[in-house]
């Protein structure tokens, strides 16, 4: 009798620690227990990269700590998050997210309650401004800033050359200067001067983002389309590249990176991310140099220097937030060893201004003929104008694409950027 009372008792104990580690399991969020950290992000040359490196560097101090990493493609996780959220749950859910900047506001706006407000984990200072915007929410930071999407103006040395060139003509240029010097060298070399994809306005962000202009005002919401002076200018801009026949068009990825890998195009106006992808073409090493992005003309407030693309990391409010914070603040807000690895081994460039001053940030690249390439992208990155992207890019974007097809079609400009203001009011009432 006392041997079936003692197993009793020992298999209520069992029961109960069962119990307990599978409500710790259970509870909101993806981590297992407080010593576990789920990750989501998408492309794995990039960001699975960087935060793969992340976890070794947080792992020399942290050995008790599992941190599991996991690849969605954006699109997936962006479901995933609005599934989710909007049916009122975490469960499921990891302890850290990757955020694209332009999407940022669309989820802190609808689910504030489901970020873990990170304000005064980290040294907002230490940041580049324009990436404050899209990662905070009514005074309150929710993002730890990653990557810089800084354009630059990557060039063809050899076609500026044999058209009679240097880079210090296009150095700090503007519009109408770029366009100048590419009808001399289609005409000379029968090069188009750059790539655009009629569906992808990639072009029309970084135009207008140089002048401190976006799709809404200032609070994001509303519409900014109609009487947007740095908008009207770009649409121009646009039409002028394809009226001088200098524009190559291309319908996706593939055809925009084999348009300049193969030569058919002098230039490429974009994100620092596409460095990799020109590099990869090694017969044109010295042949290429990064120049400011051009500036918008007759328009007082652009400047040379702009953004296209990057994202953020975010924490959701579910167990084991602290840890998550803990991680992401010691690496990525604040380790500068750590930035000059992701430089090294990725080409990842941050927008933690202290990595600057490190010395893989002003390493020559021999492909580039020696240029301090990441050190040129660092100090633009400080000059981009900072804008509120607010909650709504892509769906006005969806209705500017139409825009520019009319416009182009011969609508007249007024007119065009009317209809379109009417429409964005009306879709995002």
């Amino acid at each position: 009798m006392k041997k079936v009372c003692i197993l009793f008792l020992f298999s209520i104990l069992f029961l109960t620690a069962c119990s307990s580690d599978s409500d710790e399991s259970d509870q909101a969020g993806g981590a297992k227990g407080k010593d576990e950290i789920i990750v989501w992000a998408w492309d794995p040359n990039f960001n699975i990269k960087a935060m793969e490196l992340a976890k070794q560097v947080y792992a020399s101090e942290n050995a008790d700590v599992t941190i599991d990493i996991i690849e969605n493609a954006q699109d997936d996780i962006v479901q995933k998050l609005n599934t989710s959220l909007s049916s009122g749950t975490t469960k499921g859910l990891p302890n850290i997210v990757l955020i694209e900047d332009y999407r940022a506001q669309s989820f802190l706006q609808a689910y504030p309650d489901a970020f873990h407000k990170i304000t005064g984990s980290f040294n907002v200072d230490d940041f580049a401004p324009y990436k404050m915007s899209p990662t905070s929410l009514e005074g309150e930071n929710y993002g730890l800033p990653f990557d810089t999407g800084v354009a630059g103006l990557y060039v063809r040395t050899d076609y500026l050359e044999e058209s009679g060139y240097t880079i210090d003509d296009l150095n700090n240029a503007d519009w109408n200067k770029y366009i100048e010097i590419g009808k001399e060298i289609k005409k000379v070399t029968g090069k188009q001067l750059l790539t655009l994809d009629p569906n992808d306005l990639g072009q029309i962000r970084m135009m207008i983002q140089s002048a401190g202009s976006w799709y809404t005002k200032d609070d994001g919401v509303t519409p900014d389309i109609a009487g947007n002076e740095a908008l009207k200018k770009a649409f121009q801009v646009y039409k002028q590249l394809l009226d001088a026949d200098i524009a190559k068009p291309v319908s996706d990825w593939s055809q925009f990176l084999a348009a300049f890998n193969n030569g058919d195009v002098a230039s490429v106006p974009t994100g620092n991310w596409i460095t990799p992808s020109v590099k990869a073409e090694a017969s044109q090493s010295e042949n290429w140099a990064v120049l400011p992005f051009p500036k918008l003309p007759d328009i007082e407030s652009s400047v040379n220097a702009t953004n296209l693309g990057g994202s953020s990391w975010y924490v959701l409010d579910v167990a084991g937030k602290e840890k998550a914070v803990d991680f992401l603040v010691a690496t990525f807000g604040s380790n500068e060893d750590f930035y000059q690895d992701l430089v090294t081994e990725i080409g990842a460039i941050g927008t933690y201004a202290p990595a600057i001053e490190g010395e893989a940030y002003k390493a020559e690249d021999n492909y580039f003929n020696g240029q301090k390439i990441i050190a040129d992208f660092s100090n633009w990155t400080k000059q981009i104008p900072q804008v509120n992207y607010g909650m709504h890019t892509y769906a006005i974007e969806d209705i500017i694409v139409v825009a520019m097809q009319d416009y182009l079609n011969g609508k007249e400009l007024d007119k065009v950027l009317e209809d379109a203001q009417k429409e964005a009011e009306a879709q995002l009432q």
